[in-house]
């Protein structure tokens, strides 16, 4: 299994309950085809640094997860077939991004103890 991420956009219109049924369908693509999730953050609404579709913000999302490279393909067809999705980017982390992101989880962790 392989670790990727993937950051993906969402429309600003959403109501923030219907962004979160947004992420929360997109997981389950992810769960249902083998995945582990291994983090998911929610950036909230971030002004883009150029229009996309007229619209210059956008909902931002991150989902950290370990899979075979055959789920990427199923997830990026969800993605194009919702239409809440503005843009998506996915990567294959190798092992010191991996490390990275270990580490920026462990330090956020600890943020949201204190």
């Amino acid at each position: 299994m392989n670790q990727y991420e993937t950051v993906f956009i969402l429309t600003p219109v959403l109501s923030d309950d219907q962004m979160k049924e947004a992420v929360a369908k997109f997981t389950k693509v992810l769960t249902d085809n083998g995945a582990e999730i291994l983090n998911e953050e929610t950036w909230g609404l971030k002004k883009m640094a150029y229009a996309i579709q007229k619209k210059s913000t956008g909902f931002y999302c991150l989902v950290e997860f370990k899979a075979e490279p055959k789920v990427i393909d199923t997830l990026e067809t969800a993605f194009r077939r919702d239409e809440k999705v503005i843009r998506y980017m996915t990567v294959k982390l190798d092992k010191y991004a991996a490390a990275y992101a270990e580490k920026r989880r462990a330090k956020m962790g600890k943020k949201e103890e204190a």
